[in-house]
This record gives C-alpha cells, structure tokens and sequence, in this order.
C-alpha cells in the first residue's frame, strides 16, 4: 500500500527530513504543542523555522526524544533557548548522562558527531499513556538501535512513530553491537512487538511515512539475520554509516581534514581494527572512501570530499 492510501487525523503533521536530521512529529491541541525528535544541530535553525511555521505564533509545550542520537535532539539546546518554557522529556536510560552531561555515554564523542548541551525535564515510562494532540499514545522500550530508545503508538488510529526501530527499508545501525554488548536479539523482539501491535501507519525516524507494516518487517528481519549471520558486514555498513552522515554534515571537505577527524573517532578506530587490523587506518580509510564512492554516494576530486546524496 502506498503512503498516500491514508490521511493523518487533525492536529498531527509529520515534517520529513533527511539522513541528517530525523522527521519531526508535531502534534497539537488547542494551547498543548508537542515535538517528538529535533533533528541535527547544523539543522536547528530550519528546525525551528520549520517549528514556528506549525506552531502559528503559539508556544512550545512539549519537546520529546525517541532517543538521544545526535541526529534526534541536536535541535534540543536551540529549542529551549527559544522556547524556554518547554518541558523536555527523554528515554530513561539516558536521563542521567543528560543531567551531568556525559558526550561519551550518549555516544557523541565516540561517533564523531555533535550535539549542544541541553536539560530535561521528566523521564519517558515504558508503557505509560501520554495524551499528546488530545490522542492517547503509548510509549514502548525499543531496544536494539539504541538500547534506550523509546517508540510511540497510538491505538486509536493506529499510528507507530518508530524512530529508527523500523523504516521502510531496514532499520538504523544496531550500535550497541559495536560496543560488543548485545543488540541484535534486542532488535528482533522490537520488530516483534512491532509485529504484534499492528500499526496501520508508521512515521520512521527517516524517510517516509509508510502503511505496508509487514513488507517492511520482512525487508528488516531479513536483513537483521543477515547481520547475525554476518557480524562483519554489519561493521563495514556502520563504517560507512558514520562516514557518510559526517558528510553529509559537511556537504565538501578537504580529504586531508576529513581523514583527520575519522582517525580521531573512537568508533571508527574500532572498526578498522577489526575489519582491516593488517593495514594502515589510512588505507582502509581510503578503501572506504572508494567503496562510497562507487556506490555514488560520494564524489572524490582534487582531494575534495563531495557528498551526493
């Protein structure tokens, strides 16, 4: 089914992004505004612009994250210095690295990636109720890209924001995977209760809005037994994960200076250990950045680091 065999009900409004920042969900009811995900901080500016469009001169009344990947709450810091009123409310698993500020437990210094500091306010609770947009949603532990990651369902319309749990083709990388912690069974039985809850409609954490629930647990479980099966293929898809999202950070940056950042990534140290121990970093670094390149997702020239999609 495609995605335009159905209708959002009133007071809810999906605002795709990119690979770089996640889709907004806005949702309202008379004076009660709620934002679920906030994007990357290079994109808070048009998040907010794109925010103030919504909100039609009212305030923000609610900021919500599925989780704390730089590319969900980047935009945090910049909507509470707007919006200073605004009640933030996180995963619990997190609550407490947010409070003290820890960027290596919330995974920005291993990943490379950026996020301003902000505060919270509450903890999100497995299977509790929030009545958000006058419509009663449930949020569920999600485990498996993120092991605190949190998604959202509304029974009676029969609507799943997924976060990165489930897109319409596959899911996000399973990252506890890469810290050798357990993700993947923690994956599977989220597409379970996915699977069991049977959304109609499904908002993922990127592109777009889909209805065919079971091609898409199909496309994910098959690619998730892949992974299992393949350990090392799912780290060579994280290398490139986390290499094309900092281009795309960038759009163009000189290779000299983007081989210095990844030699300062912890993860992507990692990886090349252990997927290219017997050569330089530079080399497999190179050899990365070639396989990209044939898949057309970059562009190299004159030493220049183009991304192209």
């Amino acid at each position: 089914m495609s995605s335009s065999a159905f209708t959002l009900p009133n007071g809810l409004t999906v605002i795709q992004r990119d690979w770089l920042s996640a889709n907004h969900v806005f949702l309202e009811h008379n004076d009660q505004t709620v934002l679920i995900d906030s994007g990357y901080c290079t994109h808070a500016n048009l998040t907010l612009q794109l925010l103030r469009q919504a909100l039609h001169d009212r305030s923000l009344t609610t900021l919500v994250n599925t989780h704390l990947h730089s590319d969900h709450c980047g935009g945090n810091a910049c909507i509470q210095q707007s919006f200073p009123e605004v009640n933030t409310l996180i995963p619990p698993g997190h609550f407490q690295a947010v409070e003290r500020w820890d960027p290596d437990k919330l995974t920005y210094l291993p990943t490379g990636q950026n996020c301003p500091r902000f505060v919270v306010n509450d903890r999100l609770c497995h299977q509790s109720e929030y009545e958000w947009g006058e419509k009663p949603w449930i949020a569920y532990a999600a485990p498996g890209h993120d092991e605190h990651a949190m998604m959202f369902f509304c029974p009676s319309h029969g609507i799943l924001v997924s976060g990165d749990a489930l897109w319409e083709k596959g899911f996000g990388v399973v990252f506890p995977e890469l810290d050798n912690e357990p993700g993947y069974k923690q994956a599977e039985q989220t597409l379970d209760l996915i699977e069991n809850l049977e959304p109609s409609v499904i908002i993922p954490g990127h592109g777009s809005i889909f209805t065919d629930l079971h091609a898409a647990l199909r496309y994910a479980r098959s690619r998730l037994e892949s992974f299992q099966a393949f350990p090392d293929k799912h780290a060579r898809y994280a290398s490139k994960v986390l290499v094309k999202f900092k281009l795309q950070e960038h759009g163009s940056i000189p290779m000299q200076a983007f081989s210095q950042w990844a030699q300062s990534v912890p993860y992507l140290n990692n990886l090349h250990q252990r997927l290219g121990p017997d050569e330089s970093f530079e080399n497999w670094f190179q050899q990365l950045l070639s396989e990209l390149s044939k898949s057309g997702a970059i562009d190299i020239q004159d030493q220049q680091l183009i991304n192209l999609s």
